[in-house]
């Protein structure tokens, strides 16, 4: 684990497809992420028995996957002049698309769904699975398109997992579009939990003001539905992202989220959410994301 974490990334968005439009969308995304970030595409699908069940009806084979995925890289390079590559690979989606992440050291992924439930078959409710185990931030989107980037950036403090990784990202990314972050600090019944969550939320700040970023604080008015507050806030203002650090259910280990998190990573104004996973990382990876 320590070679994997200490070693440098590729600088690589990846970006999973099943061909639908919800992924043409992600893929839009994704590319247009990466001329932002002045980083390098690739675009994977995963031949799995559904896709082997859709060529075999349609009669068609491998090349079939291959065109539409050099048709992917032909579109998108000429219009972005992003470098671009493609893959196939067989195995199940669960394995296949965070082993592929780890093998090409990308630094993030985007992930187009339709929500938790009636997705295509490649995202099915199997989506949460796969940002669950991601070894790197995903970003969940839906039918929204990337416009101008992420101007405003919603930032949800409650109480939750240590949220140092979920900052370093909130200054790359603030950094790179020039956004405003909005600090959504929850309201908890307990007074001592609403001391923490103040604290957690100065020392955020005090980050914020070290680099210098746009920021505003508020606090949720109630104690309950937290979800639906920050999903309010977020419409209120106008957000283009909403940042999470996930939080796997103990009980069904890299499987569940807990119930705001999912209301969040599907919600229906379909913003995007960037999901950080809380792992142990290497020095590395703070002196490569320090330079932002």
């Amino acid at each position: 684990m320590e070679a994997k974490t200490e070693s440098k990334f590729n600088n690589i968005v990846l970006i999973p497809t099943d061909f639908s439009e919800v992924c043409d969308n992600a893929v839009n995304h994704g590319v247009e992420l990466a001329r932002s970030l002045k980083y390098k595409v690739t675009i994977l699908h995963v031949i799995n028995r559904e896709t082997k069940t859709k060529l075999r009806k349609e009669d068609l084979d491998i090349s079939y996957i291959a065109k539409k995925l050099t048709d992917y890289k032909k579109q998108h390079e000429t219009d972005s002049g992003v470098q671009i590559d493609t893959m196939y690979v067989e195995g199940s989606i669960f394995s296949v698309i965070n082993e592929v992440a780890v093998n090409i050291k990308a630094n993030l992924m985007v992930l187009g769904t339709h929500g938790k439930k009636g997705l295509q078959h490649l995202f099915g409710s199997f989506a949460l699975k796969v940002v669950l185990e991601s070894p790197v931030p995903v970003i969940v989107v839906q039918k929204k398109s990337f416009e101008e980037g992420y101007k405003e950036i919603v930032f949800p403090v409650s109480n939750d997992v240590e949220p140092r990784q979920k900052v370093q990202w909130a200054k790359l990314i603030a950094k790179l579009f020039h956004a405003k972050v909005n600090i959504f600090q929850s309201l908890e019944k307990d007074p001592d939990m609403n001391n923490r969550l103040n604290i957690i939320t100065r020392q955020v700040t005090d980050i914020f003001d070290e680099s210098e970023m746009k920021y505003t604080v508020t606090v949720a008015e109630k104690t309950t539905d937290y979800a639906d507050q920050v999903l309010s806030f977020a419409v209120t203002n106008n957000a283009k992202l909403i940042m999470i650090m996930t939080r796997p259910n103990i009980d069904v280990p890299g499987f569940s989220l807990s119930g705001w998190d999912e209301r969040l990573m599907f919600n229906d104004a379909q913003i995007p959410v960037m999901c950080v996973n809380p792992v142990e990382l290497g020095t590395y990876y703070w002196e490569w994301i320090g330079t932002f």
